[in-house]
């Protein structure tokens, strides 16, 4: 398995950082079906999901040993990116349809190992270079754009804002994986998560308004994005990701997709076509191909 350096191997993820990245990826896969109960614009959901999670993450920071100190620069930095990919994303749903934004956005899967060529010389494998087509595929069937899911009010718009959100969500990923190898987690995410509430208030503003108080009921689907979605979910990633490749890391995060598609059949009754549910194989395929293998 890989190591990182400086680094414990007791550290939280680092005993099965491919269980917590996965498990991290369906809880993630949550936020999309609360928000959409919410009914809130996507400045009201960025700034609640963030700040509505910031008491969680304090008190898992202040438990945190304060051996190490929190690289403050990247943190900055991921919070500022994860802030844009939200708003850009939830955007681009209304614009190009959620099935071609999915697929755009998860072209984190060759952005972020791209990033960690160019910047940290991590070697890409063979194996990983024949999944990707693989899974581009996977992830485009499980959207359900080939059933007719690119539709939206203005696609073009769209295209630009959903490839944005991607170059944003990629960014975002490779500094959360260079801030966990670099100190602590729960203190570095905590930094995040402050920095993309902060961002999120004026940026939202700007985009299409925010409203402080979007009524109880909007508050509570958007509280339990902020528990599943921004701390069990971005935090055991957060924990887990240092300890892998980034190729690894990138696959099983686009089980985030497969368990949307899930949840939205079991929680808002939609019903997932056959190409979608060949699209979930492709990808399901594809995550044993790659992440099921321990690396050396």
């Amino acid at each position: 398995m890989l190591r990182t350096a400086g680094r414990s191997p007791t550290s939280p993820g680092a005993s099965r950082p491919g269980a917590g990245t996965a498990v991290g990826a369906l809880f993630i896969a949550t936020s999309g079906v609360w928000v959409s109960l919410s009914g809130t614009s996507p400045g009201t959901a960025s700034v609640y999901r963030c700040a509505l999670a910031l008491p969680f993450l304090a008190l898992l920071a202040i438990r945190e040993p304060r051996s190490e100190a929190p690289q403050h620069g990247l943190s900055l930095a991921a919070g500022v990116l994860f802030s844009a990919d939200m708003l850009l994303w939830t955007q681009a749903i209304a614009e190009v349809g959620a099935g071609l934004s999915a697929v755009i956005v998860n072209l984190q899967v060759v952005l972020v190992p791209a990033l960690a060529w160019l910047v940290d010389r991590e070697p890409v494998t063979r194996r990983y270079l024949l999944a990707v087509p693989v899974v581009l595929l996977g992830v485009a069937l499980t959207s359900g754009v080939l059933d007719g899911g690119g539709t939206g009010a203005d696609p073009a718009l769209g295209t630009v804002h959903a490839s944005l959100a991607a170059l944003c969500y990629s960014g975002f990923l490779f500094l959360l994986r260079r801030s966990g190898r670099r100190g602590p987690t729960a203190r570095s995410y905590l930094a995040m998560m402050t920095t993309a509430a902060l961002v999120s208030l004026p940026l939202g503003a700007l985009w299409h308004g925010i409203d402080l108080f979007p009524g109880w009921a909007a508050i509570g689907w958007l509280l339990l994005v902020a528990v599943c979605g921004q701390v069990l979910g971005w935090l055991l990633v957060a924990a887990s990701l240092p300890h892998l490749s980034s190729q690894v890391g990138a696959i099983l995060l686009l089980l985030t997709p497969v368990g949307a598609l899930a949840l939205g059949a079991a929680v808002l009754g939609e019903r997932p076509t056959p190409l979608q549910l060949l699209g979930c194989a492709l990808v399901l395929g594809s995550v044993v191909a790659v992440a099921g293998r321990r690396e050396s």
